[in-house]
């Protein structure tokens, strides 16, 4: 089988199914598990380089509402691929090519392929979308003994924080303007023993105010920007932090403000959310959870 990923996360979760030799085509951003570096790009991005956060969400407003797309696919790779599977995604057209930019491509093809779309919106929708390409390509026993590993680490960290108090968190997704997590990500806190108090659990991230977040009350910031390193949001951070005014956050006040890889572990919706849950549940309770053993990038102290 010849499979085509035209998303981050489905190219995970193709691999962690053992199916990375039927790979044939990838996007810009697939880099997990490393190896996926060897594979063709399909999609490639329209947007200008370097630009800062503000400028990234002007040209992708306007591209927007101008109705042009903010990728592209290389529809004569994709030709002489002629896959026959493509794992796209119709959740997030900011995030990756959508099935309108794939559709000029697709009439090129000598054979149509079967289109698998995935569109979560919560913990739940993610698992089930492992089943649902586990389904699509004959592995569905291994998809599910990989869902069913996941489910069983997320609950035993649930076991283990159950009756610890449970700490005010905001999740910002973006940071020039502000937008808070949304999704799975609220989930995610209350999984690690926390409460999400901006973001709404099923529901697209939203834009929201200094004001707001400094009325928030929360106990611990977790900055997760698409795209960023934390490195990056390390660099940043103190401008955005000081134009907000929230020295009387306990979260400020405390010194729990927190950077963490989100490309690789809260933005996409694959199985490393569970290490996502991970690292939220030891920077909450990080007397009873123990940093989870990643990357030392994968997070950081602000």
């Amino acid at each position: 089988m010849q499979i085509c990923s035209l998303l981050p996360s489905a190219t995970e979760i193709l691999y962690a199914l053992g199916l990375g030799d039927s790979v044939a085509g990838v996007t810009h951003e697939c880099d997990f598990p490393p190896e996926v570096a060897r594979k063709p790009r399909l999609i490639h991005p329209r947007l200008s380089l370097g630009l800062t956060p503000v400028e990234m969400d002007r040209q992708v407003s306007e591209m927007i509402t101008r109705g042009e797309s903010i990728y592209s696919v290389d529809a004569d790779l994709l030709a002489r691929i002629s896959p026959d599977l493509i794992v796209t995604q119709d959740l997030c057209h900011v995030c990756t090519a959508s099935p309108e930019d794939l559709a000029g491509a697709l009439i090129r093809l000598p054979k149509p392929p079967k289109v698998l779309l995935l569109a979560p919106h919560t913990l739940v929708d993610v698992w089930d979308d492992i089943r649902r390409v586990g389904e699509a390509t004959d592995r569905r026993r291994e998809a599910q003994a990989r869902t069913l590993a996941i489910e069983q680490r997320v609950a035993a960290i649930e076991m283990r924080i159950a009756g610890a108090a449970r700490p005010r968190v905001v999740c910002l997704e973006w940071l020039d303007p502000f937008y808070v997590g949304g999704h799975w990500v609220p989930e995610m806190v209350a999984g690690a023993g926390g409460q999400d108090v901006l973001g709404v659990a099923g529901k697209s991230s939203f834009r929201v105010t200094p004001d707001e977040i400094a009325r928030s009350r929360a106990d611990v910031i977790v900055v997760m920007p698409c795209g960023y390193s934390t490195d990056r949001v390390a660099s940043e951070w103190t401008t955005f932090r000081a134009s907000g005014g929230w020295g009387d956050l306990p979260a400020v006040r405390s010194g729990k403000i927190f950077a963490v890889d989100a490309n690789s572990y809260f933005s996409r919706p694959g199985p490393r959310l569970a290490d996502g849950i991970a690292i939220l549940a030891h920077l909450l309770h990080p007397e009873i959870v123990s940093p989870p053993d990643l990357p030392p990038d994968a997070l950081r102290k602000l």
